[in-house]
């Protein structure tokens, strides 16, 4: 298994049946990381603990994490000289029982950030697990193999309280817009798998005020379902080769379409689920830079001091 699809893997639990018998990606238990610069999400009023986490390393590089209880959010920032004034919130996926920290959380703000766009990566409470890692895996896989076929109305996405953090993470991030230097009209958020369904339940909800500027739904299920009048615009991305969402063709952005609201679709030829910022040898490497021209032809990475 090439090590930039190890942390994905495991966070799908190798939901493919022929993949599944091969088992979890190595992992190793590692001490939680230092996170200087993490801010609790409700301030004094947050809740849960650090001491609930479980950490771990896969292929000696990317960190995962679960058991989270403790909601935080932080921050990366673009060198000021290349600031756009726009915002985006990260959530990263992992079934709703982990955490892709760095695949699909730090890696994809640092990318922002490089391109003027300042990132916040999301922690959000995550439904349990055991803490044991030789019963994680096979606990995972058969809580996801409830629901496959019907992941936005499956019970992980259900109790999960994501989408409560993903609109308070919004809430937060505008609040706060003077102090990094960011427009709250533009505030969006992009989530990844999980963290992608989060999104469209923050995105499409009816809490009109926390609604994102704009939303990045990257490989998330494509069924689709009622789109507000008043959705946010919608950047959707999946390879067509996705093993834990077969594809469906893309209803969602059809329903969008029928709502008149605003949607770019990307079909990748290959790259399955969990390529983050992309699988070497195939079109899923141009996400990021799609995701930015897109978000520039929209007007949110006009720059505050433009004329």
């Amino acid at each position: 298994m090439k090590p930039h699809h190890a942390l994905a893997a495991l966070a799908l639990l190798i939901a493919a049946p022929a993949n599944a018998q091969s088992g979890p990606p190595p992992m190793e238990p590692v001490a939680a990381p230092a996170e200087p610069d993490a801010i609790p999400l409700y301030g004094a009023n947050t809740m849960g603990s650090a001491s609930s986490e479980t950490w771990v390393r896969f292929m000696k590089r990317d960190l995962a994490v679960r058991n989270v209880t403790r909601p935080t959010i932080t921050p990366f920032l673009p060198d000021p000289a290349k600031a756009t004034g726009a915002g985006v919130v990260i959530a990263p996926g992992g079934a709703f029982m982990l955490l892709a920290w760095d695949l699909e959380g730090t890696a994809v703000a640092r990318a922002l950030a490089d391109r003027g766009i300042a990132a916040f990566v999301l922690k959000y409470r995550l439904n349990p697990t055991p803490k044991d890692e030789g019963e994680t895996g096979k606990y995972m896989q058969a809580q996801l193999m409830k629901e496959i076929g019907h992941p936005m109305t499956g019970e992980l996405l259900g109790k999960s309280m994501a989408p409560a953090d993903g609109k308070a993470a919004i809430a937060w991030v505008r609040a706060h817009a003077a102090q990094y230097g960011i427009d709250p009209a533009r505030v969006g958020m992009m989530g990844f798998s999980a963290g992608a369904m989060t999104t469209r339940r923050v995105g499409l909800d009816a809490d009109t005020p926390s609604r994102p500027a704009f939303l990045g739904y990257i490989y998330g299920p494509q069924d689709a379902e009622p789109v507000p009048a008043n959705a946010p615009p919608l950047f959707d991305a999946i390879a067509l080769d996705d093993s834990l969402f077969p594809s469906k063709g893309f209803p969602i952005a059809e329903a969008y379409l029928a709502a008149k609201r605003p949607v770019e679709i990307h079909g990748y030829q290959t790259g399955d689920h969990g390529f983050g910022l992309g699988r070497p040898g195939t079109t899923t490497t141009l996400l990021i830079d799609e995701f930015t021209a897109w978000l520039a032809m929209q007007g949110f990475l006009a720059r505050k001091d433009a004329k």
